[in-house]
C-alpha cells in the first residue's frame, strides 16, 4: 500500500519573513512536506483505479488533508471522478487492478519569497487482477512532476498546481487532457501507412515467434530491461520531443533489425553510432515512413492482433502527425497485447487501459 498520505505542515525556517528575493534550496523539513503532499495526491489518483475493496486511500492518522488552492481542487476532484469511469471503462473490457504501490521521490525543490517550485519522481505499481488468468503480474510507470506550492501564515503550504513534465501517453493514474497540442501536417505525401481498428475482439492474425530473421523474445526482454533504468549505452531525447522511438530502435536492434546505411535525413535509412543516428531512428514520424516505404514491417488491420515484438503508434490529435511509439512485451491467452515505452516509462501497459484513456486517437499497429 502506498505511503499513508499526511499533509506535514511543516513550519518555514525562522528566516522566512526576512527572506531576500532570491532563490534557495529547500530545507530538510520542507523537503519532506513537499514529498508527502506529492504521495498523497499521486497515491489518491492511484487508488482511484484499484478495486473498491482494496483501493480505498486512507487518509493520515491525523485526519490532515493537502491544502490545495480553490482550482486545483476543483481539478483534482474532476481528476478522480474521470480516473473512477476510466476504471469502469477499463473493467468492461476485462481488465482491474487489485492493488497499488505509489512510491514518490522528491528530486529537486527550491523557494524563492514564499513561493516553492518542486521537481518529483514518482514510481508506481499496479497488480492485476486475474480476470482471465495469464494476465501480467504488474504493470509499472515512471514519470516525473512539477508542483508549484505557496506559504500560507502559520507556517503551512498550499499547493497550487501538479503539472507532468512528459511528453508521451498519460500515466494510467492521470487524468487525460481535455486538448492536446496540435501539430500540423506539412502537406508532403509520406508513407504513413493504414490506420488500425480498435475493435475488440478482432480477427486472428497469428504471429510465426521462431524460425524467422528477427528474435521476438530478445525484443521484449530488451524492452523490459531498460524501461526505466535506460541503457547507458545509447543517448536519451527526452528533452527532444521524446525518447520513445529511440527505445523501439534499440529494441527492433536487439531482436536483429539490420542497418540500412546513408544519411541521417533520408528517412529510407536507419541507423545509429556513437554521435549521429538518422532521423527515422528517434523520429515517430520518420520511424514509420522508413518501416514502410522499406516493408520492414506492414501495418496491421486491428490493434488487437499486435503480438510481442510489434509495434504500436499513436497520433494522439488525429492531426496526421505520429506522437508516439511503443513495443508490444506480452500478449496474454485472451488477445491481450501489453505494452512497455519511454516516455512516459512504462511497462506491460494493456492496450485497453491506452484505448480507455484516448478512445479518439487514430492507432498504427505494426507486425515486425
Amino acid at each position: 500500500m502506498a505511503l499513508a498520505a499526511v499533509l506535514g505542515y511543516a513550519f518555514l525556517p525562522s528566516s522566512f519573513a526576512d527572506e531576500a528575493p532570491r532563490t534557495h534550496t529547500a530545507d530538510s523539513a520542507s523537503l519532506k512536506t513537499f514529498g508527502r503532499i506529492a504521495d498523497d495526491v499521486l497515491s489518491q489518483r492511484t487508488q482511484a483505479l484499484v478495486d473498491d475493496q482494496q483501493g480505498q486511500h486512507r487518509p493520515a492518522a491525523s485526519g490532515a488533508k493537502t491544502r490545495m488552492s480553490p482550482q486545483l481542487q476543483k481539478d483534482e476532484n474532476e481528476a478522480l471522478s474521470s480516473l473512477r469511469s476510466r476504471k469502469t471503462r477499463l473493467k468492461q473490457l476485462g481488465e482491474a487492478y487489485s492493488a497499488a504501490d505509489t512510491k514518490v521521490t522528491v528530486d529537486k525543490a527550491t523557494v524563492t519569497k514564499g513561493k516553492a517550485t518542486v521537481q518529483v519522481t514518482e514510481d508506481t505499481t499496479l497488480t492485476y487482477q486475474k480476470v482471465h488468468g495469464d494476465e501480467p503480474t504488474t504493470t509499472g510507470f515512471r514519470t516525473r512532476y512539477e508542483l508549484n506550492l505557496v506559504g500560507k501564515p502559520g507556517g503551512a503550504w498550499e499547493l497550487t498546481s501538479v503539472a507532468s513534465k512528459e511528453n508521451g501517453p498519460v500515466a494510467v493514474n492521470e487524468p487525460t487532457p481535455a486538448k492536446a497540442a496540435v501539430v500540423k501536417d506539412d502537406g508532403q505525401t509520406y508513407p504513413d501507412g493504414t490506420p488500425a481498428s480498435t475493435k475488440y475482439p478482432a480477427p486472428a492474425k497469428p504471429k510465426a515467434k521462431t524460425g524467422g530473421a528477427y528474435d521476438y523474445t530478445a525484443m521484449a526482454a530488451y524492452a523490459e530491461k531498460y524501461w526505466k533504468n535506460y541503457n547507458p549505452a545509447y543517448r536519451q531525447f527526452n528533452g527532444a520531443g521524446g525518447d520513445c522511438t529511440n527505445f523501439i530502435s534499440q529494441s527492433l536492434k536487439a531482436g536483429g533489425w539490420k542497418n540500412v546505411s546513408g544519411t541521417t535525413s533520408d528517412y529510407r535509412n536507419w541507423w545509429y553510432d556513437g554521435s549521429l543516428q538518422t532521423d527515422s531512428w528517434a523520429g515517430a514520424n520518420e520511424w514509420a515512413w522508413f518501416t514502410n516505404s522499406n516493408n520492414r514491417a506492414p501495418n496491421l488491420a486491428y490493434v488487437y492482433q499486435m503480438d510481442v515484438g510489434d509495434i504500436l503508434q499513436m497520433d494522439f490529435n488525429r492531426d496526421g502527425s505520429k506522437d508516439h511509439s511503443m513495443i508490444v512485451t506480452y500478449r496474454s491467452s485472451a488477445g491481450m497485447p501489453y505494452v512497455t515505452y519511454h516516455s512516459t516509462n512504462t511497462y506491460r501497459k494493456s492496450l485497453a487501459s491506452l484505448i480507455a484513456s484516448y478512445p479518439n486517437a487514430v492507432y498504427f499497429a505494426y507486425r515486425t
